[in-house]
């Protein structure tokens, strides 16, 4: 029996409804104008506080609008339902080598976070419980699932790849597409019962499927008691990891102490003429403080390839020791891969932070090698690219 199955009750997108993911801005503001500019966009039920109408409100207290905005999509005609179904995905842009995933439901039950813990899913990094808990309010307030878990599947993932690039080449117009902010194009063929489908299903569940994003969804669904969650299952072939950066709106400390501190912890420290970019390779860490770059190779413990990766070094001897930051304080911001480093930079220089901290992005090697060790990657340390996107298939959860 696979682990993957079809999704019961699907709503499917009619158009406009795609979005980025809740936990891929660097900016709040940025969700409020997306939503501002386009109603129709599934932001608006995911952050619904950050929605105009619903500004000034919590998220707990915000969730009845999500409740009513989903409602008006249905009744809209936003969403069509299907039933028994999966969906093809496909990502493609000009120049690039197309993605393919699979929208499925994936069961809870398979979850595992180390070795003595039997399950085909890995998840893989430690979450900020406090996301955790806004995610099982949201399902539990909308009794739908919009944003999708993206799950790559280890086992079988080349033949799963052929698969759905011959499974989207043989069904003709997709049902709905939708362009990104990067101007990638995301097309959904709906499959329903059949061999195909039980083959589709098949591939994608047959071996170990690592969570590439979505921690804390995968935790929302444990904590919250679902029997399955709503996942889009790719395969390595169609993503990369690209990096994930880090900024500080406020030291606790003066950049002179801070770069005495990281001497102090062993660390090389050496300024940056010119632009400040992100590293080229793994071992040095790049910070950009008030007028000046530095290249920082921190010290890493022996023969512990975990502790060493980079992302743990910064959370561990910059944030923590010489910061005394926890890795959840709201003067830090998780920045992913879609933001260059100009952009980093440019957050010090204008003032509206005090350190930005660019990190080589993880090697597959490393990634993979965390996971099937089953330890945990530090967080917000991986990621991947081109992401799922929300609100394109909804799953409405059994009552």
């Amino acid at each position: 029996m696979t682990v993957v199955h079809p999704i019961a009750r699907a709503w499917i997108t009619t158009g406009g409804t795609g979005a980025q993911n809740y936990d891929e801005f660097a900016d709040d503001a940025e969700i409020t104008a997306i939503i501002e500019a386009n109603p129709h966009s599934a932001l608006g039920i995911e952050m619904p506080h950050r929605a105009p109408e619903s500004r000034g409100k919590s998220f707990l207290d915000a969730l009845p609008d999500a409740v009513a905005r989903l409602a008006e999509a249905k009744a809209d005609g936003s969403y069509t339902p299907a039933e028994q179904v999966v969906v093809l995905y496909r990502i493609s842009a000009p120049g690039d080598e197309p993605a393919y995933g699979l929208f499925a439901m994936v069961d809870t039950d398979q979850i595992s976070t180390r070795a003595d813990e039997p399950g085909l899913v890995i998840r893989n990094e430690d979450v900020f419980i406090a996301k955790v808990r806004e995610r099982v309010a949201l399902a539990e307030s909308l009794g739908h699932l919009l944003s999708p878990v993206l799950l790559l599947q280890t086992g079988r993932g080349d033949e799963l790849h052929a698969a759905l690039a011959a499974a989207t080449e043989a069904a003709g117009a997709p049902a709905a597409t939708d362009t990104d902010q990067a101007g990638r194009t995301h097309a959904i063929w709906l499959l329903g019962p059949g061999p195909e489908q039980d083959e589709l299903t098949g591939l994608a569940g047959g071996g170990e499927l690592v969570v590439a994003d979505g921690n804390h969804r995968s935790l929302a669904a444990q904590t919250g008691g679902l029997p399955r969650f709503l996942a889009v299952v790719t395969t390595p072939a169609s993503v990369a990891i690209q990096p994930y950066n880090r900024l500080v709106s406020e030291l606790t400390t003066t950049p002179d102490e801070l770069l005495e501190r990281l001497g102090a912890a062993g660390a090389d420290v050496e300024p940056i003429d010119g632009p400040v970019e992100v590293p080229a390779a793994g071992g040095t860490v790049h910070l950009r403080l008030p007028g000046q770059g530095y290249a920082v190779r921190l010290p890493g413990t022996a023969d512990d390839r975990l502790e060493n990766l980079d992302h743990a070094l910064v959370e561990r001897l910059l944030l923590r020791d010489a910061l005394g930051l926890d890795p959840g304080d709201k003067r830090i911001t998780y920045v992913g891969g879609d933001y260059p480093a100009s952009w980093l930079t440019g957050e010090v220089d204008a003032g509206r932070a005090e350190l930005a901290i660019l990190i080589a992005p993880v090697t597959v090697a490393d990634f993979v090698a965390v996971n099937l060790a089953r330890e945990k990657m530090p967080r917000k340390s991986t990621w991947f690219t081109p992401k799922a996107r929300g609100g394109l298939v909804v799953a409405e959860l059994p009552r």
